[in-house]
């Protein structure tokens, strides 16, 4: 299953709130209440997108975090690049680690298909700006969620928190 981790579902959601108000400065208390996700998890995901160049911090009484660049110029990628860094759906293809460490690499007929595969998921998530995801999508035009093999029931949307 490829799937993104709970921190960057979590950055991206954040990263969506404060997209609607770009000129906004929120705190990290505020944003905790309007998303309902942790304000421990909210202060750690706010220092790495702002590590990432993606958010300035600002201080003082009228402080908080604020977008460092317009949301028509940041996409869904640069904030899963800032939490968890390049987009790999394969050990081998971790990025800054040469061959990624893989073993078989070499006789691995999968390589260069992995390798395409990422690419058009890199591409699919630098191909969603904040500017459309400040929009929400309408139902009728979303993924339908499935019945999970383990439950049989459908799954929910940001595991622990209202969508």
């Amino acid at each position: 299953m490829i799937r993104l981790s709970k921190l960057a579902d979590y950055a991206v959601v954040l990263v969506s709130h404060m997209a609607t108000d770009p000129s906004a400065r929120f705190s990290a208390a505020d944003l905790a209440k309007l998303t309902h996700i942790p304000p421990p998890t909210v202060s750690k995901i706010l220092g790495a997108l702002a590590r990432g160049g993606l958010l300035q911090s600002h201080r003082g009484l009228n402080g908080g975090f604020s977008l460092a660049r317009a949301p028509q110029d940041v996409s869904v990628a640069d904030v899963v690049n800032a939490v968890e860094g390049p987009i790999a759906v394969t050990h081998c293809l971790d990025h800054g680690q040469g061959d990624g460490g893989c073993d078989i690499l070499a006789t691995c007929r999968m390589a260069g298909y992995w390798q395409r595969i990422n690419t058009a998921i890199d591409g699919a998530l630098k191909d969603i700006t904040f500017a459309e995801v400040s929009t929400p999508l309408p139902v009728e035009l979303t993924v339908p969620l499935t019945a999970t093999p383990s439950t049989g029931a459908a799954g929910a949307c940001h595991d622990g928190f209202g969508a």
